[in-house]
């Protein structure tokens, strides 16, 4: 086993980002939306969600993975067979949504870091996926179950475990794409993407790949999944101003929001990237995992464990936590962990007066799986565009959150020039995963 000093680890860079979200159903427009502070959560529409107490969630809207790129794709050569889109209709129908989303989200990432075009600079084998799923195919297991119930074992489709297993997001990713390398799928709960994206940061640093694919897809609007979040009480109840309802550090919050989505990222060793010449959104610096062993569902006294993950990214980086200047924070909109992770955060950036903290949820509601990816999402435009997305639905600041002098970005995007920033990501089980991103 290598030491981790054995090795000078390689250099990481963003140089492409794909989004399937509750706000839009590309990062363009995932981004836009997030600026004017729009929010994705309305009323259930894939189920009928009468007599449960939670009502909304945040569902991805008019999505067809389907529908045709705007030019086709030459990954196995000119000779090879071309990509035209996310998935053929035919596949639409054996694969699970998480799927679907996540390969809206793979492939854009894909075409956006003009990576088709510097193929024969690269053998496919250097290529990877890590795409984390943190729940699988809930309503497809949903779906076969009642199939079986009424119908029998005859009428159990043969695609079932195709549309249920996690990782054939990363599979069907890498069959359309022809990436032979490392191939992964990460399942840690609302965690999982956060760690999805460190461990391919970890293949390209130590060389086992010089391009992964990373990130997270989550669908699982269902009754099943709804349902035993609100017997939790962990969802909100403001079913009647769904867009009010997710407002991560307002002293009125609830609850979180159940969301759906995926989101996705070229990332690659930073001297290739130069090489081809690559548009590079950021560098990846620091990445920290760590374990509350505290509590299955519940944040550690003052998130102990997360404040632990964040200062070790924040260490690998070789950042001083004094030059971050935006912290896109886990924050759910829970009552109690809220309030946690901002006292980590104020903990770990003490005497930060430059520091920005911004909740996606309050848009885009919980992606769970997904939510990590979701936050790097952010935390990369945040220092590619120079601006900082808010925190919507924040009108009644928590008196607790108010102590601790943080600038959570209430209501309004804010301009700013982001060297480094900061990503949050936990999940039940206690399990933590933080990033830092830089500046390229």
């Amino acid at each position: 086993m290598h030491s981790p000093n054995s090795y000078i680890p390689r250099r990481v860079v963003i140089t492409g980002i794909g989004a399937v979200t509750p706000v839009g159903n590309s990062a363009a427009l995932t981004w836009e939306a997030m600026l004017a502070g729009k929010s994705g959560v309305s009323k259930i529409t894939r189920f009928d969600p009468t007599g449960c107490t939670a009502q909304i969630a945040a569902e991805v809207k008019d999505f067809d993975p389907a529908s045709p790129i705007a030019t086709p794709l030459f990954p196995r050569g000119k000779s090879g067979e071309p990509v035209t889109a996310p998935l053929n209709l035919k596949d639409v129908k054996k694969l699970g949504r998480f799927t679907h989303l996540g390969m809206g989200a793979g492939l854009e990432a894909y075409i956006d870091s003009g990576l088709d075009a510097a193929r024969e600079l690269i053998d496919s084998e250097r290529i990877g996926v890590g795409m984390g799923v943190g729940l699988g195919g809930l309503p497809e297991i949903v779906a076969t179950h009642e199939t079986w119930k009424t119908g029998g074992f005859r009428k159990v489709s043969p695609f079932f475990i195709l549309q249920a297993a996690p990782n054939i997001l990363a599979g069907q990713l890498a069959l359309l794409l022809n990436f032979r390398g490392p191939n992964m799928s990460v399942a840690s709960a609302c965690a999982t993407s956060g760690h999805a994206i460190g461990e391919g940061f970890r293949a390209v640093q130590r060389g086992d790949a010089d391009v992964m694919v990373v990130g997270g897809s989550e669908s699982v609007v269902t009754p099943i999944a709804v349902g035993s979040f609100a017997q939790m009480r962990a969802l909100s109840t403001r079913n009647d101003a769904p867009e009010k309802a997710s407002r991560p550090f307002d002293k009125d919050r609830d609850g979180f929001v159940l969301g759906e989505g995926s989101l996705a990222f070229v990332i690659e060793e930073r001297e290739f990237a130069i090489k081809r010449g690559a548009r590079i959104y950021a560098e990846l610096l620091g990445y920290g995992a760590t374990a509350d062993a505290h509590h299955l569902s519940m944040l550690a006294p003052e998130a102990e464990g997360s404040r632990r993950a964040m200062n070790l990214a924040l260490k690998e980086s070789k950042v001083s936590a004094e030059r971050v200047g935006y912290v896109s924070a886990h924050a759910t909109s829970t009552p109690g962990g809220d309030t946690e992770e901002a006292a980590a955060i104020a903990a770990v950036f003490k005497g930060n007066k430059y520091l920005h903290v911004s909740a996606s949820k309050s848009m885009t509601g919980h992606l769970l799986g997904a939510a990590g990816a979701m936050g790097a999402f952010t935390a990369t435009l945040a220092i590619a565009k120079g601006m900082i997305p808010p925190t919507i639905n924040l009108d009644n600041l928590d008196p607790a959150c108010e102590a601790l002098e943080l600038n959570f970005t209430p209501n309004q995007a804010v301009k700013k020039d982001v060297e480094y920033s900061l990503v949050n990501s936990f999940g039940f089980g206690g399990t933590n995963a933080s990033l830092v991103i830089g500046r390229a």
